[in-house]
């Protein structure tokens, strides 16, 4: 993987001198980044995903997270290979691996894969070597030994901020939140072991495909270390696992007693930064967990 001066220079480094791009194929990349697959002279196919040139460090840090996520071990769930990224004109890039899709051959595998990952990749702080973006929002992973610490602070508190400035919440929202905060001891569990697991950090529907192998293949990830439950609670937000995920997890690695009751506040998280990314439409969910848990 290395940091390329344009596409054609990434394409070449990856495939050969003189290789272009014969056929580009536009296909879903969610909803910050335009993505495509290309077709190679020779007829190998990638994949692309391309933005403004401000968010190079976007896809710098992607690729980072990528490359975490492949160290973790051969149980843990794969992912694409970062091949290179870089800017290009008035435009960035981030080239990798194309995932030829297939059909899943078992939630149950899947959710035991991704235990694998929580289970095995530990740490004694939270957070990560360098900060990355959880969509297109800057995810700050400044390292605390404290996971209560940390979420206030790098999780809830960051987007609070961000909330303010963009318009939302007033001075009674504002204690709402000031009051979960100092309760955050008392709302969450300690770390396993007092030890922080590896996490996806955006882990919804979307940001997980079948390969052809039909094993599952973790995409679009904002990596940190964290409570294992962070990861867990966004699965459940928007939906979109197999039958047979929670099951498969829970039987390797049993979640504590009073998850549920916990959930919405660690998805608090994502939706205060859909509602700072994608407006007003994400206010009555922010609103309501904020009643619910000050």
């Amino acid at each position: 993987m290395e940091n390329a001066a344009s596409l054609t220079e990434a394409i070449e480094s990856v495939v050969g001198s003189g290789c272009r791009i014969e056929n580009k194929l536009n296909v879903s990349g969610g909803d910050i980044n335009a993505a495509s697959i290309i077709t190679l002279t020779g007829g190998r196919r990638l994949f692309l995903k391309e933005n403004s040139a401000a968010l190079v460090p976007m896809f710098a840090a992607e690729a980072v997270g990528l490359v975490t996520l492949a160290s973790s071990g051969l149980r843990t769930p794969p992912v694409p290979e970062p091949l290179a990224w870089g800017v290009d004109g008035s435009g960035s890039f981030l080239l990798m691996e194309a995932v030829e899709p297939g059909r899943l051959v078992s939630g149950e595998a899947f959710g035991a894969s991704l235990t694998e990952l929580h289970r095995s990749e530990r740490s004694d702080t939270c957070g990560f070597d360098s900060d990355n973006w959880i969509g297109s929002t800057s995810q700050m992973n400044s390292r605390l030994e404290s996971w209560h610490e940390f979420f206030a602070e790098r999780r809830l508190g960051y987007q609070w901020r961000l909330a303010r400035k963009n318009g939302y919440g007033d001075s009674g929202t504002d204690r709402e939140m000031e009051s979960i905060l100092r309760r955050l001891p008392e709302l969450l569990p300690d770390l396993d072991d007092g030890r922080s697991s590896l996490l996806h950090g955006d882990l919804w529907g979307g940001n997980w495909m079948a390969g052809a192998d039909g094993r599952v293949r973790l995409i679009d990830p904002a990596v940190y270390y964290g409570h294992r439950e962070a990861d867990i609670a966004m699965t459940e937000l928007f939906g979109g696992f197999p039958a047979g995920f929670r099951e498969g997890y829970g039987n390797a690695w049993p979640m504590e007693p009073g998850f549920s009751d916990r959930r919405d506040l660690y998805n608090l998280y994502h939706l205060l930064n859909h509602l700072n990314l994608f407006g007003s439409s994400y206010w009555g969910g922010v609103r309501n967990t904020l009643l619910s848990y000050s």
